[in-house]
């Protein structure tokens, strides 16, 4: 007999298990904390949103509204529709002086608003793009007076408009709106990140002089930044209200805020104003609504326009 036991057989490998190509949920605890700070986060966009839209949504319902309507019936309830009655009121009164003002506020806004807008891009490719003495120093200079209110520098304005025969004049309106500290300031900021030296100096080298480089290459490069810039020119040249007032005496070059100012102190003399203010608050709405509508688009197109391919 032998004397040789036999050993046992040794356990199998355990085998390692199988990756599914679905991933693991997460845990409850987490999944509960996901959900609950969507529900939030929705819930504080959703107050924002009728906080903001709730002055427009009574704007235009009051808009529809007569006189007397807009005092015996409730805030947010419709009346007579008297939309177009409204309207028709409101372009024939005075022999049409709110058209007048509407197309002021579009020269002013719009005019000041290109022009601010391609000086402020010119700039802040300059502070970009070239090195000179006090550069720094100079884009200082420009930050402060972003800081500085604009309505702390109306009567230098004024003063300064008076000695040169400018009040009472479109000038004195459109001259002060070209300067746009902030505006040079984002030009700067959109200069760095969108226009690449190296292809400046490539359109250098082929020949291209100063001028032509930044109208031919940089500023098709600058297209989201020269909209966004002149949406906020726009915005502020279109609620310009302080400097109108200080600058002008002429009911015939009032923009539309300032003429519909101006109804808004005699409604209580002539009560028949205070439909043709609301009416006409909205329809100075409008135009800002049309700017950006048309205009967002551009924001996020042409970010690489002009590069090298």
């Amino acid at each position: 007999m032998s004397t040789q036991t036999a050993t046992p057989d040794a356990p199998p490998a355990p085998t390692p298990p199988r990756r599914s190509g679905r991933r693991s949920a997460p845990p409850p605890d987490r999944r509960g904390r996901g959900i609950t700070s969507r529900v939030v986060v929705n819930g504080i966009l959703a107050v924002v949103a009728v906080y903001t839209l709730m002055p427009l949504t009574w704007l235009l319902i009051a808009s529809t509204k007569s006189y007397r309507d807009l005092f015996a019936t409730n805030p947010f309830s419709l009346g007579d529709l008297r939309f177009l009655a409204n309207l028709t009121a409101l372009i024939e009164y005075n022999d049409g002086v709110f058209v007048r003002w509407l197309l002021n506020s579009l020269l002013y806004t719009v005019v000041a608003s290109g022009l601010s807008t391609l000086i402020s891009v010119a700039c802040g490719y300059a502070f970009d793009k070239y090195a000179f003495r006090g550069r720094e120093k100079w884009f200082g200079v420009v930050l402060v007076g972003v800081l500085v209110p604009s309505t702390v520098v109306q009567l230098p304005l004024y003063l300064m408009a008076s000695e040169l025969g400018l009040v009472n004049t479109y000038w004195a309106v459109l001259i002060p709106s070209l300067v746009n500290p902030f505006g040079v300031y984002l030009a700067r900021v959109f200069s760095e990140g969108y226009v690449p030296g190296e292809v400046l100096e490539a359109a250098r080298m082929d020949g291209a002089g100063e001028v032509r480089t930044f109208v031919k290459v940089a500023l098709p490069m600058l297209a989201p930044g020269f909209v966004t810039i002149f949406l906020f020119s726009f915005t502020a040249s279109w609620n310009n209200f302080y400097g109108a007032l200080m600058m002008l005496n002429d009911d015939r070059l009032y923009p539309v805020n300032l003429g519909l100012y101006m109804w808004n102190q005699n409604v209580y003399q002539q009560p028949e104003l205070y439909p043709l203010v609301i009416i006409g608050s909205l329809v100075a709405v409008v135009p800002l609504i049309v700017a950006f509508l048309c205009l967002q688009r551009f924001w996020r197109s042409g970010l690489t326009a002009g590069a090298v391919k």
